[in-house]
């Protein structure tokens, strides 16, 4: 992690992405200390933030699945060879896609194929929730699944998100899930969101969150959506798109 200090924060975040040469959303970002106008320049203080790569050796890993998803055959059987209606199936397949159930059977076997190339054969059991399709995925080693902070498990999420979009027709949302993590997580983003709140109230200062999926965002919005004095909104490119939350009146 590296500091960097300048009389305002965008000047600060704009010396760490030049010295690190990386982009604003391949780092995470947070304030170490808060700045000070000062009287007639007395008193002023800079602000001071902390910037670290967000690339880790779970991304590292993540990649790996990435490459391995590209490269299964399952996936290269989808790519070259459309697969064919079954009588039961609700809508008949074309080629821009097969139907939804038979996208979401590949999908299952898709993740059980990745589980055991981890290492970490797993069960994978599909149920709807309202509009959601979650894939739980039970095996015995669900830390090799979710890894540091979940990032294993989120790059799972996501790639499993293009998966489906690539091969369905219609639009299909679905969450992935080892053992309980996704309700703890829930139970954390919702702290996480009155905690920042908080602080961005207090403060007057925007804060940068960490990279996180489109439906751990999404929480976030709707449990900050009726504060009416702080706003959200999404920055960078996925899979490492993170949120901002700033005062709904700007301080600075």
């Amino acid at each position: 992690m590296s500091i960097f200090e300048a009389a305002t924060i965008e000047e600060a975040i704009a010396q760490g992405l030049k010295a690190l040469d990386l982009e604003r959303d391949q780092v995470s970002i947070g304030i170490v200390e808060e700045g000070k106008k000062g009287f007639l320049g007395i008193g002023k203080k800079n602000f001071r933030i902390s910037v670290e790569p967000i690339v880790s050796k779970e991304v590292e890993k993540s990649s790996s699945t990435e490459k391995l998803i590209k490269e299964s055959p399952v996936n290269a059987a989808i790519i070259e060879k459309p697969v064919s209606a079954t009588p039961k199936a609700k809508k008949s397949a074309t080629s821009e896609g097969v139907t939804d159930e038979e996208a979401l059977t590949q999908l299952a076997i898709y993740l059980t194929d990745i589980s055991k190339a981890l290492n970490a054969p797993a069960l994978v059991k599909m149920t709807r929730e309202d509009h959601l399709y979650v894939f739980q995925l039970e095996t015995e080693k669900q830390g090799i699944l979710i890894g540091k902070h979940g990032k294993v498990l989120n790059a799972l999420q996501y790639l499993s998100q293009v998966f489906i979009h690539r091969l369905a027709q219609n639009k299909i949302s679905i969450v992935i899930n080892v053992g309980n993590y996704r309700e703890k997580r829930q139970a954390i983003l919702q702290r996480l969101a009155e905690r920042t709140a908080e602080k961005v109230d207090r403060t007057g200062r925007p804060i940068f969150l960490e990279p996180m999926p489109a439906f751990e965002r999404k929480q976030i919005h709707a449990a900050l959506s009726k504060k009416d004095y702080v706003k959200t909104h999404s920055e960078g490119e996925e899979p490492y798109r993170y949120l901002v939350v700033e005062p709904a009146k700007k301080y600075y």
